[in-house]
């Protein structure tokens, strides 16, 4: 099968996981990417305006419209990149929330495709415009390595919280929350931070707005909170491994929340609240705990902080759950949509 790709992200392949941070897009690009390859299907990849380069093994040229039809032809996120692919099976893999498809700059270009809707969840797909007439396909994300082996069970570990998602994506509440009733009543425990703007690129604007969150967590060091810099995956998981729950309220921007799935997949516990599509990433008192209100929240918090063995159910629960289906699955429900 021949499969053209698009994005206006960066030309990444693999390897580039393991070198620096990246945000949950552009991993699922070459992952998906590279799921293809390793498939047998030939690629033709297209991003940005530089000549073609190869990396990883994935072949890339600029984006420009031309070329031999293809069986699939995906666009990421921005309907108007189908003008920059060749005639095929079209399909738009969306991962924001589906509003911005109401603004015309992006409504008349889809409307003009009329591709296949790929979403995240049964959340994503809710966040589209009613008035849509194209029928979204749930296709969920896989995990990297080396979230995607899974983890070996562990003995219940320090009393260590950690967060690891946009800093502007409710770090003010946790702060206010670790700081005024989770601490006190779990007074050994640490609060570790890894997000961070490095994650989302050299994006000048990110940084100026979670400078001041990231400012104020950083003077709480006496409160038991950690800033430390976000991570590659591999060196997350190391961390991840080490820690005792993950803590995230969640966002009504969240599609999936593949830091929360890379948790879960380790066996780390997470209590979370019912924002965005970040419920349908645990289950609720197997693999973790949905909090109704910041009361419930804390008192969670503080429970799987200090006792053992409702961590060990937890952590139990999400091992066994395991960490759901590999790219190659993934890829090959893509590969259904030309038929």
């Amino acid at each position: 099968m021949r499969i053209a790709l698009a994005t206006e992200g960066p030309r990444l392949g693999p390897a580039a996981l393991a070198e620096r941070p990246l945000g949950g897009v552009e991993t699922a690009f070459a992952l998906l990417a590279a799921a293809f390859l390793a498939r047998g299907h030939r690629l033709d990849l297209r991003a940005g305006t530089d000549p073609p380069e190869t990396r990883d093994g994935l072949a890339w040229s600029p984006l420009a419209p031309g070329g031999p039809p293809a069986d699939l032809v995906i666009a990421n996120r921005l309907p108007r990149l189908f003008r920059a692919l060749p005639r095929g099976r079209r399909v738009l893999w969306l991962h924001n929330p589906g509003g911005y498809l109401r603004k015309p700059r992006h409504l008349l270009p889809l409307l003009a495709a009329w591709p296949r809707l790929v979403t995240l969840g049964a959340s994503h797909s809710a966040s589209l415009p009613g008035f849509l007439p194209l029928r979204p396909v749930e296709i969920p994300l896989a995990l990297a390595p080396p979230f995607a082996a899974g983890a070996a069970p562990r003995p219940p570990p320090p009393p260590v919280a950690v967060f690891t998602s946009n800093p502007l994506r409710g770090l003010d509440w946790l702060l206010d929350l670790w700081t005024q009733r989770i601490r006190p009543a779990a007074p050994r425990a640490e609060l570790h931070l890894y997000g961070g703007a490095a994650t989302y690129g050299d994006d000048a604007r990110l940084t100026a707005r979670a400078a001041p969150v990231l400012a104020r967590a950083a003077s709480l060091a006496a409160e038991g909170i950690r800033v430390l810099a976000p991570l590659p995956r591999p060196a997350l998981a190391a961390r991840l491994a080490e820690a005792r729950v993950m803590l995230y309220r969640g966002d009504p921007g969240e599609t999936f929340c593949l830091a929360l799935a890379e948790a879960q997949a380790l066996g780390l516990p997470a209590v979370v609240t019912p924002l965005g599509a970040v419920p349908e990433r645990i289950a609720d008192g197997e693999t973790g705990l949905l909090a109704a209100d910041d009361a419930a929240f804390a008192t969670a918090a503080i429970r799987l902080l200090t006792d053992d063995a409702a961590w060990a159910r937890l952590h139990a629960g999400a091992l066994a759950r395991g960490p759901g289906p590999s790219w190659s699955d993934i890829a090959a429900r893509f590969e259904a949509l030309a038929a």
